[in-house]
């Protein structure tokens, strides 16, 4: 029960209507005690004024039952400048405590009244007031303490009796309110949250935002909107898992037939023509990185993308190579492919798995800046420093857009254009991070955008 959210309230509840029980009853129990003096003393005033009118002695037993009345043990009045004994009686102790109903401040009521309830000694309490009605200048009188004491105890019996019921009232009926409230709803909550986790593939079981209370309302519609993510996200790696197997066949069969293709291209450098002897190496390299790449597949659908060869190579070479194989795609004077590398700088990284990021990265900008119909350009360009490598590609396309900046490098979401998959970021992305380093968006929007690669020299590399 007090593990649970309205054991722990209930219990709260008692504390705190408690707590304000006790701050009600200091100053309650002061009050009691001043109109218990107060009546004393309207007692007191009008038995020596009876007294006082007789104008005569009176027996010794008429006086005490006057004194009986009243509840005291004497009374002095001081009507003028005289100050005269009026009712007189034996008093059975000492004077212990003396009090002037004229201060009324109330921390000294309050400390006055918990002295005297807590302090059971009987003793003779000497009371100083004001007569009411102008009744004379100053009315003192004596009272045995112990029907004061048990007076304020039985008070603060019932005050306690009436408190604890009071509490326990208001805390059943907390109870109820939260249990209804809240409790209920949250539990609810939980429960369809159960329900969602054992099938998060079946939209039909995300929640339904329902509830009235605003906190509550907040907590379905975040819960709603992360159970539709992951939903779909389940989805897709189903998807992603089927699509997978079918390229693995594909790329198992593809790579037969480009293996075919190889052995044909081969031919073709025994042909005379100027031009088909400058393009057919190239023809050949890219049947052979397709060949690569299908065997590659091959190897990610039984694990990771293979590691990296690492070795030394030309980069200025390799960004040429890329460069005229993609101009050749589209006119020089819609898009314009060039590089800015520094002759006989040397990089040590994977010379297949780089020539497919750079392709990928310029291969994407030149599609989008085509798709725009205006001309732009394109710019391999890197230097180096004692920590690493850096290249960039820098085009003058209309910039990502939003939610390709958020989903980048995600596959089949973060693509740039209308029928992209997204997997060339994604691809690009993990070669690069297989090399420790890391592939990064440097800036974006309408004068064009910049990828930045950094691989580092020592394979690990600590950004700063």
């Amino acid at each position: 029960m007090i593990n649970t959210l309205s054991g722990r309230f209930l219990v709260l509840t008692v504390i705190f209507v408690m707590v304000a029980e006790i701050l009600i009853f200091l100053p309650s129990i002061a009050r009691f005690r001043e109109e218990y003096l107060l009546a004393r003393l309207e007692r007191a005033q009008i038995a020596s004024l009876n007294l006082l009118a007789a104008g005569e002695m009176i027996a010794p037993e008429v006086e005490q039952e006057l004194l009986r009345n009243a509840g005291v043990l004497n009374v002095v009045l001081r009507r003028d400048v005289a100050r005269e004994l009026v009712l007189s009686g034996p008093l059975p102790f000492p004077v212990g405590q003396t009090v002037d109903l004229r201060d009324d401040r109330a921390w000294v009521l309050i400390r006055d009244a918990m002295s005297r309830l807590i302090n059971p000694e009987p003793e003779v309490i000497r009371v100083l007031g004001q007569p009411v009605m102008g009744g004379g200048i100053q009315i003192e009188f004596a009272l045995d303490s112990r029907p004061l004491h048990a007076a304020l105890l039985e008070y603060g019996r019932n005050i306690f009796w009436l408190s604890l019921m009071i509490s326990a009232i208001t805390a059943v009926l907390l109870f109820m309110a939260v249990r209804r409230v809240l409790v209920m709803p949250i539990r609810k909550l939980v429960d369809q949250m159960d329900r969602f986790a054992e099938a998060p593939e079946d939209a039909r079981r995300i929640v339904t935002p329902a509830s009235s209370v605003v906190e509550l309302r907040a907590a379905e519609e975040a819960l709603s909107a992360m159970q539709s993510q992951l939903s779909q996200s389940l989805k897709q790696k189903e998807r992603l898992a089927q699509l997978g197997g079918a390229v693995a066949k594909i790329s198992h069969d593809l790579r037969n037939i480009l293996t075919t293709a190889t052995l044909l291209g081969d031919r073709l450098e025994s042909v005379d023509d100027p031009t088909v002897k400058r393009v057919g190496p190239k023809i050949v390299n890219s049947i052979s990185r397709a060949v690569s790449l299908c065997e590659g597949t091959l190897a990610f659908g039984k694990a990771e993308e293979s590691p990296p060869a690492l070795t030394r190579f030309d980069l200025a070479t390799l960004a040429e190579d890329i460069a005229e194989s993609e101009q050749l795609a589209v006119a020089a004077d819609v898009v314009s492919i060039s590089t800015d590398i520094p002759l006989g700088m040397q990089v040590r990284a994977d010379p297949d798995q780089l020539h497919r990021v750079l392709g990928n990265l310029v291969r994407n900008a030149r599609q989008v800046i085509a798709a725009t119909g205006t001309p732009g350009t394109i710019t391999m360009c890197a230097h180096e420093d004692a920590r690493a490598w850096w290249i960039e590609i820098v085009d003058t396309g209309p910039g990502l857009p939003p939610r390709a900046q958020e989903y980048l490098f995600q596959p089949f979401q973060g693509t740039a254009r209308k029928g992209g998959t997204g997997l060339g970021l994604a691809i690009a992305a993990e070669l690069i991070k297989g090399h420790g380093g890391t592939l990064t968006l440097k800036e974006t929007g309408p004068n064009g955008t910049t990828f930045c690669i950094c691989l580092p020299r020592d394979g690990i590399l600590e950004i700063v």
